[in-house]
């Protein structure tokens, strides 16, 4: 009962936060609060975190049941919303820390574009680091996370609900270093 009264008063947290509101060329609006974007279907910022291990096995996770978009599903990134305060790097760092514990690690941006999906409509930046230390992962946010094979994560985004923002993320990054996504399609 601990548990899922912390998670609901995080969720409540996080959906008050002020996020940065967009229009569809990627200019600053102002802020607004989290659920007002979604609930008036309005553009937002978010990040995409890609952490690989030296090995080039890629973190997925597991998001929570109390997540108000993809709750369980599986993710091949770590992210959220950019802040209306920050920047898409400033967030990214953020987010990776907050999420999986992963920080002072250097981010390489890879691509900015445009994704929609009932209810998520954003703007987002994609990003990668390398990490080879222990994960320590948001209870709120995270059940589980492990560091897997691209090619397995290719396999099981057929078989399992992964998120499609992250998977759109991924498969950009993917084509950009021109390895083969048409498997997975």
């Amino acid at each position: 009962m601990v548990d899922s009264a912390k998670e609901a008063a995080h969720r409540a947290a996080s959906d008050a936060e002020q996020i940065a509101w967009v229009d569809e060329q990627d200019n600053l609006l102002g802020a607004l609060v989290r659920s007002d974007l979604r609930e008036r279907g309005l553009i937002g910022r978010g990040t995409y975190i890609m952490l690989f291990n030296s090995a080039g096995e890629l973190c997925v996770h597991r998001r929570t049941l109390s997540k108000a978009i993809y709750p369980g599903y599986w993710d091949v990134a770590a992210g959220g919303m950019v802040l209306a305060t920050e920047t898409y790097a400033e967030s990214a760092a953020r987010e990776l820390e907050e999420e999986l514990g992963v920080s002072g690690v250097e981010l390489t941006a890879h691509d900015h574009f445009f994704f929609e999906d009932t209810g998520n409509r954003l703007w987002c930046s994609a990003f990668s680091a390398v990490w080879d230390g222990p994960l320590i992962l948001q209870p709120e946010e995270v059940l589980e996370a492990r560091f897997i094979p691209i090619e397995q994560v290719m396999l099981e985004i057929q078989q399992k609900p992964y998120c499609p923002d992250s998977l759109a993320a991924l498969k950009r990054y993917l084509r950009a270093r021109g390895e083969d996504v048409a498997k997975e399609a």
